[in-house]
């Protein structure tokens, strides 16, 4: 087969190949965009357009070259109409359509595009000639009517997208130019090649090459979006693979020798075209999430500086507030000793347990302000810490007997462990290792109804191990890793007492900072629990340090 003779084929499958690829990655884009839609739609009767219009100069029946011609104007019709509407929604993404559009404009278009399918159009062939490719129709009155309004909609077309350009500003204007642009050319030569050569001068050698016409509107179209960046490299890269491999596949179909070969060529046509489409489909999706993702992150590092500064300014919040309320119960405190010690007096009857109880639970109120200023400055990245000498075993004793009273007005039996051996002196912060074993204890009277509460201390040769076993709730499994963190309690112990889950966060905060561990073993809920922490004795701690928490914490 000569290449030269089949130009027309050759030019069909291109421009049927671009304007599909780019008005199906158009649509991918955003399926919802009525814009979107509308170019899509333009695309696909483009296509039945001039595939038709190809056909219906290469078949050898005359009664089946007539039927094309006048499904070809069928379809002419309907991609006047397509772009029109494409420009009267360019660029919205969602449009309500008036009345007039719905019930008198696509009625009418749908009336003429039936009219052209009858002899009252083209009532039959005046000649024809398959060697030469000529096929021409002799003219019916409704011929008029089809002209006409395929003018029409052209016309209103550019009406719609010259208004739309005169009012459009900086790189939209640039776009709207490139658009009306391709389309002048596109329809100019349409007007010449396909209309005025013909119906004025009787010349047909044109009209096979129809869908050439439209190559023009398609390229500026493409160039637009590649300059203004409407489309990822990524997707335009797999547009341009793809056509080139149409037109490839192409060159093979019109260089066939039989008509078999042709047939399954053309049929490795269609299918580099369709899974084209497929993959730069599959290649925009990609681009789209990648692109959603890079805003998302964006939004996250915004959201999340914006955190920063919230907790910070909560954690200012709270060392204000907390200095604020700790003044009240430590002057409560100094008043309830003083009562008790019988400054003012002796405390007789049942006034003294009252206010022991009192002075119990100012205590626990200030215990509970310790906790949110040292977390306050634990989040602010500073904590003082006095390390020196300390005996932990004295240490243990002493809270130990503080807390005697809470365990007896509970009717719980507290049990003090002595060690065989009395554990070494080591560098700690003797107040804030005494607030920890504070912290473990209270905890254990708190969350124990009935049986006991064991205290006990031992050393080995490396470190001291200090724990409190109880026979109390327990702990589940999913609540032990939970437990030390900021602000988290088990599930029932929201319930049981009243807290803010800052004690064993900051427990384990002192004790990281002590090179200590501190861990919860339980064997399930209501079967108890023991809570322990050690401490090096070879700790290599200086005396007197002020820590920067900020380097030690994840």
């Amino acid at each position: 087969m000569n290449i030269l003779s089949n130009l027309d084929f050759l030019s069909v499958g291109i421009t049927v190949a671009a304007i599909g690829i780019l008005g199906f990655v158009v649509f991918f884009q955003n399926r919802r965009s009525i814009t979107n839609q509308s170019f899509l739609l333009f695309a696909i009767l483009t296509i039945f357009y001039g595939l038709i219009n190809y056909l219906s100069y290469q078949v050898k029946s005359a009664d089946l070259a007539l039927w094309l011609t006048r499904v070809v104007i069928f379809y002419a019709v309907w991609h006047a109409f397509s772009f029109f509407q494409l420009f009267y929604v360019f660029p919205q993404k969602q449009i309500i359509f008036p009345k007039y559009y719905k019930l008198v404009l696509i009625p009418w278009v749908m009336f003429v595009a039936l009219i052209n399918l009858t002899p009252f159009v083209f009532p039959s062939l005046a000649k024809f000639s398959p060697a030469e490719h000529i096929v021409v129709t002799s003219q019916g009155p409704g011929l008029i009517l089809f002209g006409l309004t395929t003018l029409g909609l052209i016309i209103s077309s550019f009406i719609y997208l010259i208004k739309k350009f005169s009012h459009a500003q900086g790189l939209n204007k640039t776009q709207f130019k490139l658009i009306l642009s391709g389309a002048l050319l596109t329809f100019s030569c349409i007007v010449i090649f396909n209309l005025i050569l013909p119906a004025g001068f009787n010349y047909v050698k044109f009209i096979p090459f129809a869908a050439v016409w439209f190559f023009p509107f398609v390229a500026l179209t493409f160039y637009a979006i590649i300059k203004f960046h409407f489309l990822n490299v990524k997707v335009i890269a797999t547009e341009i693979l793809t056509l080139t491999l149409a037109i490839a596949s192409l060159f093979d179909v019109i260089t066939s020798s039989d008509g078999l070969t042709m047939a399954l060529r053309a049929s490795v046509f269609l299918l580099i075209l369709i899974f084209g489409i497929l993959l730069t489909k599959s290649v925009l999706n990609e681009v789209r999430q990648r692109e959603q993702l890079e805003i998302l992150d964006k939004q996250l590092e915004d959201a999340n500086e914006k955190l920063k500064a919230l907790d910070k300014a909560r954690a200012e919040f709270i060392t204000i507030a907390s200095h604020q309320l700790r003044t009240p119960p430590a002057t409560i405190k100094w008043f309830l000793s003083s009562v008790l010690a019988g400054d003012y007096g002796k405390v007789e009857g049942e006034l003294k347990p009252i206010l022991e109880k009192t002075n119990r639970t100012n205590n626990s109120l200030i215990s509970l302000i310790d906790d949110m200023l040292n977390v306050s400055r634990i989040e602010r990245g500073k904590m003082e810490f006095l390390f020196e000498p300390c005996d932990l075993l004295e240490l243990a004793k002493i809270t130990f007997e503080q807390l005697e009273p809470i365990a007896k007005d509970k009717g719980l039996k507290l049990i003090f462990l002595e060690p065989v051996l009395k554990p070494p002196v080591l560098m700690a912060d003797k107040e804030k290792i005494r607030q920890v074993m504070n912290n473990l204890i209270d905890n254990a009277l708190k969350y124990t109804k009935a049986g006991s509460v064991t205290v006990a201390i031992t050393a080995t040769s490396k470190e001291i191990r200090f724990w409190v076993t109880d026979t109390g709730k327990g702990i589940g499994p999913e609540d032990q890793k939970a437990i030390f963190e900021k602000y988290k309690r088990g599930k029932e112990s929201i319930k049981q007492s009243a807290g803010l889950g800052l004690g064993l966060y900051v427990a384990k905060v002192i004790i990281d900072q002590h090179k200590g561990k501190i861990w919860a073993e339980s064997s399930g809920e209501g079967k108890g629990s023991s809570f322990i922490f050690t401490v090096p004795i070879h700790n290599d701690l200086q005396k007197t340090t002020l820590l920067d928490l900020t380097q030690n914490q994840s």
